[in-house]
């Protein structure tokens, strides 16, 4: 393959970090340090700038960009660790609607494209699950209805609609539904980085279908993909600056009169870092490329996601360690990149379930 970065790729990348450079200060990450973390003002920005729609087809305003744009913008957002949810409402959500939606479900995707309305999806049951079969039944009757459980569901509570997967009759489909009906509970919950997840509980809730039964299996494997890509995107860039506040620390901070940098044990951290996010880097490329291609991409898409969990944990410890009391200081902006990349980890999951994933979709 050719790892020469488009031109679309250069220009989008540009432009989401300046935007993120002019709004995403550290002061700012202080102030949205709390639970539900979510930057307006960055989520207009990048609207306003046609970053948000720049992988939809043009018919509904977008560019009709592929996977390698689309993670050239995520992995800027990751470097400024900022609180917007490109990688569920539009990467993940609005790419299936645009994909495999009737017109009114399309329609959903150009308006999430404006940044007008925010949508997500409910796959962490668990995300790095080695089965297909999600915990939600639906069942027809006058029409779908949807009962279950579904956790750590990204900003449930501003989202006009969650694609939901759920069994019919032992085979899994996509649902999307309208999480302010009555029969939906949402239920803040607690996770690492403070990012707004939400248990998200359906009774009886009417849903609609998403593409047919028959491609089901085709829609969820889709969404898990973007978003495990995505999610390893995010973390690439997350690491790289995290590395770089490091390898600047080490440069500055002195202990016995001289830079931290120049013990050995430090260089040696630094150098297994830089070696692990530039596993990740290839791994993550490799796979957009695929995907853009439209060539066969589950084992490189798992092999990003391998790298960015496994990696990820890796560097987020060398990074504290190595700041020592300032790495666990909530005020130092390190913290933030430590928080996030340990959220991408636990979302992406540990080595096991990676390769059992692998297998069993090889294997189908």
């Amino acid at each position: 393959m050719d790892f020469t970065p488009t031109e679309a790729q250069l220009d989008l990348a540009r432009l989401t970090g300046d935007i993120c450079a002019k709004l995403v200060t550290a002061d700012r990450l202080r102030e949205l340090d709390t639970a539900g973390r979510f930057d307006e003002q960055l989520w207009k920005a990048l609207a306003d700038a046609g970053v948000l729609a720049a992988a939809l087809p043009e018919d509904l305003g977008g560019s009709d960009f592929g996977a390698l744009e689309q993670t050239a913008i995520l992995r800027e957002l990751g470097k400024s660790v900022a609180a917007v949810p490109v990688l569920w409402s539009v990467v993940v959500a609005a790419d299936a609607l645009a994909r495999f939606g009737d017109a009114d479900q399309r329609a959903l995707a150009a308006r999430a494209g404006t940044g007008e309305i925010v949508l997500t999806a409910a796959l962490a049951e668990p995300l790095h699950a080695t089965t297909d079969a999600p915990g939600i039944a639906a069942t027809e009757a006058d029409g779908w209805t949807l009962t279950g459980t579904a956790t750590t569901v990204a900003v449930a509570d501003r989202a006009e609609r969650i694609l939901v997967p759920a069994l019919v009759s032992g085979q899994t489909a996509v649902f999307v539904v309208d999480p302010a009906h009555a029969s939906v509970t949402r239920t803040a919950q607690q996770v690492v980085d403070l990012a707004p997840e939400f248990l998200v509980e359906f009774s009886n809730t009417p849903a609609e279908l998403l593409g047919t039964l028959d491609t089901g299996a085709e829609v969820l494997s889709r969404l898990r993909e973007q978003a495990w890509l995505g999610l390893s995107a995010l973390q690439l860039g997350t690491l790289e600056r995290a590395l770089e506040l490091t390898a600047e620390h080490t440069r500055t901070r002195e202990q016995f009169g001289k830079p931290l940098g120049s013990f050995q044990a430090v260089a040696q951290r630094l150098s297994d870092a830089y070696i692990d996010i530039g596993g990740l880097r290839l791994a993550v490329t490799q796979a957009a490329w695929r995907v853009t291609e439209g060539l066969p991409a589950t084992e490189a898409v798992h092999i990003a996601k391998f790298w960015a969990a496994e990696a990820g944990h890796r560097v987020a410890h060398t990074v504290i360690h190595i700041h020592g009391g300032l790495g666990i200081d909530r005020d130092h902006i390190v913290h933030n990149y430590f928080t996030a990349a340990k959220h991408h980890e636990f979302a992406l999951g540990g080595a096991t379930p990676h390769l059992l994933a692998l297998g069993a979709e090889l294997a189908s």
